[in-house]
């Protein structure tokens, strides 16, 4: 399978980033397939990418290899109900983003085992720099894994994980993270304007300072433990910060928010499996 048929059932802005970077990476446009209930979205992703689309979802899936759920967790059920006949007959590999629905439930709506890849993304791919966890069912043949990961390089880097209690993880750790920096950068802007900065200078320091550190995290051998020790001068000004962080139980803090995070991906599945 050189070039499979990808057919994206529901084209938000998820499915738009992931289709954009497919074929900025040179997937020939006739090869995807995009559906949506609103035209007026499917008309954005013809005039951007030139891609087939359908308000039908079971037009959009007879000649695909791989079937992309990429609508909302509340209407999946519906959804992958009303295809479950051609699912069955077709037996192509589905890559499931909708947050919070497993595997295993999917497989029962369809009626059967299936090959299914079940993914967490974050909202940074629609930038193409996401970070998104992968777990496959067993039915998942090794191309079709192949597949699953190119799919997703797409809008940034993919990780496996070995069970699916894993994605409850990764969705605490990438999945729901980009909101914890966000808390910490309004935090740290706040502060630089109660120290005397305005507005716009606090933003943009803080905003400048969170991306030089992650890129050198990222390009740097060492570990995040060691750079920050680097760059701690003993009696120097970080260090005050650091201790005053530490002595608030920072660590123990984001332990906490994060297990809180996982525990309730966890209870949001069984939820949304009834």
């Amino acid at each position: 399978m050189n070039t499979p048929n990808i057919a994206f059932i529901g084209a938000g802005n998820m499915a738009f980033s992931i289709i954009g970077g497919l074929v900025k990476q040179g997937m020939s446009a006739s090869n995807i397939w995009a559906t949506n209930i609103d035209q007026g979205s499917l008309d954005k992703l013809k005039s951007e990418f030139n891609v087939n689309i359908t308000t039908n979802n079971l037009e959009a899936i007879e000649e695909a290899d791989v079937v992309v759920l990429s609508v909302k967790p509340q209407v999946l059920k519906s959804v992958v109900t009303d295809l479950a006949d051609t699912l069955r007959d077709k037996k192509p590999l589905i890559i499931s983003i909708a947050a919070g629905i497993k595997a295993e439930t999917i497989q029962d709506w369809i009626g059967e085992p299936a090959a299914i890849v079940r993914c967490m993304p974050n909202t940074p791919a629609l930038l193409q720099c996401g970070a998104s966890g992968l777990y496959k069912t067993t039915e998942v043949t090794d191309q079709q894994a192949e597949i699953a990961e190119t799919l997703m390089n797409a809008v940034g880097i993919t990780l496996w994980v070995k069970d699916e209690q894993g994605i409850d993880a990764v969705t605490a750790v990438s999945g729901s993270g980009p909101a914890y920096y966000f808390l910490f950068m309004e935090a740290m802007q706040k502060a630089g304007e109660s120290l005397g900065l305005d507005s716009e200078t606090a933003k943009q320091l803080t905003l400048q300072t969170a991306l030089g550190a992650a890129r050198m995290a990222l390009e740097s051998t060492d570990q995040p433990a060691e750079l920050r020790r680097k760059v701690t001068s003993p009696g120097g000004t970080t260090e005050q910060a650091i201790n005053t962080f530490q002595a608030g139980e920072l660590e123990s803090l984001v332990n906490k928010a994060m297990k809180a995070a996982s525990d309730r991906s966890e209870e949001l599945s069984k939820i949304l499996a009834e």
